[in-house]
């Protein structure tokens, strides 16, 4: 007997309230969801090559080439060849993408205390560390 909905049922309202509420956000800050995962895929990962993040944020290698054409002519990210390689580039986060990154991310998480502020603290607490190992699992698992 079924106890419980699907995780992906559960979920799927959830996902889809937050992306619409962060679209506007986004849209304010010159970014697309995609932007907005690249920038976040390279803070603190300053060498990742295209094909890597591509790889890495589940987006189709040559389809990102826009939106990495777009950070950088906004000055968000820096592309440069691979001294050993020059067929590979190199991706890294400029001073002014991370300003745009952190106060995207910032108004991001205001605005997701609609969703947390009803929860005790210790409800919060739970459900954010299980939704952040939940998170790091999924990147382990094969699709």
């Amino acid at each position: 007997m079924v106890d419980r909905p699907d995780l992906a049922a559960m979920m799927h309202p959830l996902v889809r309230a937050l992306m619409a509420a962060e679209e506007p956000v986004l849209e304010a800050h010159g970014l697309t969801m995609w932007g907005y995962t690249v920038l976040l895929a390279l803070d603190g990962n300053p060498t990742r090559t295209q094909a890597a993040l591509a790889e890495r944020i589940g987006a189709d290698k040559t389809r990102i080439i826009p939106t990495l054409d777009k950070l950088e002519a906004d000055g968000f990210i820096d592309r440069y060849p691979d001294p050993d390689d020059r067929r590979v580039h190199l991706l890294a986060l400029t001073e002014h993408g991370g300003e745009v990154k952190d106060a995207t991310q910032e108004a991001i998480q205001t605005g997701e205390e609609r969703w947390l502020v009803d929860l005790s603290d210790s409800d919060r607490e739970v459900f954010l560390r299980v939704l952040h190992e939940l998170a790091r699992m999924a990147e382990r698992w094969p699709e």
